[in-house]
């Protein structure tokens, strides 16, 4: 590589020219068959690879013809993303992120997607490092002390303007609706003043039992994808099937865009006590995405199978482990309750309604209780809880992991995370 490197770097050189239009004509290639294959297990590593061929191709140090802020719209202009409208139903395959392919052996996640803000060793961005067209959302953001208790003292990590924007927009899905409507208005204001305006057909789209949009792109002096929830593309086979039930198929979209954010998103924690029981784990390494998506399909799969099963509480208790590991899905501080993370994950927590009714008409007695509120109040009800110290209301609890029940006579422990008083 360090010849290859050298070679590029010849601005005068026919042979240096050569190369690099077979490296371009190589990168057409592989993006033209990712948008023409489906389901490929290679999918993912040939993205990384054409990342790489973008870094190499487009660095300011390597063109004359690239300055680096030309570079930085090229690759947002140009990435991998799947661009298709969440309102219109085109059935296209979701090539960005094809990590669902292979559920049957659980996934190879050293091959998942990395954010490429994070692969380049020779930062071709140090120009935009120091001076982002957004950065005066980020001193808006930072000077807000109400802020503070939703997302503590936050230190952004992205290198150029399109990343930013997706950063910024994920850090808002963690605060109160109301709040975050109002900073998203504010948001594209800022963004209008650098030209840029919001991109509303074009997004990443996460495979869903419904259409949903997330948060918008930008497009004009800024290139960046939105994000959005659809139903365009289908959940994976691996998790649905022709008579998966709708109540099924949703907790298999909910475990589908789990996945997928893990990998999207480098703060994201778990808390799941299979995993470790001892604390707060960071998503960032491989190795522990992978123990908490191996955890989370595990038990998915279980409820599959209980589903079929005429045990109530066999089933009951699958269901109990799967919404415990989905809410173990976290952020440091942990997301308010009512931020659209939060309304999602108790939209997947009140799905255990249908299942406790159907064990009380077979006769037996239950209570189900989701631990909120002063954590002197609930700790009976629980067991192994996490102290933070950010984020939330000193002495509350600040996620409910999982939730307290009792079948007849037998007391499942529930489990939180509650700051410290």
């Amino acid at each position: 590589m360090e010849n290859l490197h050298k070679l590029l770097a010849l601005e005068d050189s026919r042979l240096a020219w050569v190369l690099r239009l077979g490296l371009q004509g190589l990168r057409t290639q592989l993006q033209q068959a990712l948008q023409s294959i489906e389901a490929d297990l290679g999918t993912v590593v040939c993205e990384k690879l054409i990342a790489e061929l973008d870094l190499l191709l487009f660095s300011e140090n390597l063109s004359a013809n690239f300055t680096a802020e030309s570079a930085t719209n090229y690759l947002d202009e140009n990435s991998n993303n799947v661009h298709i409208s969440c309102v219109e139903a085109i059935n296209y395959p979701d090539t960005s992120n094809t990590i669902d392919a292979a559920t049957e052996d659980y996934l190879n996640w050293e091959d998942a997607l990395e954010p490429i803000t994070e692969t380049s060793s020779e930062n071709i961005h140090l120009e935009i490092t120091k001076q982002f067209k957004l950065q005066n959302i980020i001193a808006a953001l930072q000077a807000d002390k109400e802020l503070l208790q939703y997302i503590g003292e936050y230190e952004f990590y992205s290198d150029r303007d399109g990343d930013l924007w997706n950063e910024i927009q994920r850090l808002l899905l963690r605060i109160p609706e109301k709040q975050a409507q109002i900073w998203r208005d504010r948001t594209l204001k800022f963004a209008a003043d650098v030209g840029a305006t919001e991109e509303k057909e074009l997004y990443r789209q996460i495979p869903f039992n419904r259409c949903e949009i997330m948060y918008p792109g930008l497009a004009g002096s800024i290139n960046s994808n939105g994000l959005c929830l659809s139903d365009h593309i289908p959940i994976s086979s691996q998790l649905v099937t022709e008579d998966t039930t709708a109540e099924i198929e949703f907790l298999a979209g909910i475990v589908s865009t789990w996945i997928k954010l893990i990998h999207l998103d480098p703060l994201l924690h778990h808390a799941l006590k299979s995993v470790d029981r001892f604390g707060v784990r960071s998503l960032q390494s491989d190795s522990e995405r992978s123990k908490y998506a191996t955890a989370l399909l595990e038990r998915f799969r279980r409820v599959q199978i209980t589903a079929k099963n005429a045990d109530p509480i066999a089933t009951l208790r699958a269901r109990i482990d799967l919404d415990e590991a989905i809410n173990s899905l976290v952020y440091l501080p942990p997301c308010d309750r009512y931020s659209w993370w939060g309304k999602l994950q108790q939209e997947t927590r009140r799905t255990l309604d249908t299942v406790v009714d159907r064990v009380r008409n077979a006769g037996y007695q239950i209570q189900i209780r989701p631990l909120w509120g002063t954590y002197a109040d609930i700790y009976t009800y629980s067991k192994d809880d996490l102290l933070l110290n950010i984020g939330g209301i000193p002495g509350e609890v600040s996620a409910c992991l999982r939730v307290y029940a009792k079948i007849n006579d037998e007391v499942l422990p529930g489990r939180v995370l509650f700051r410290s008083s």
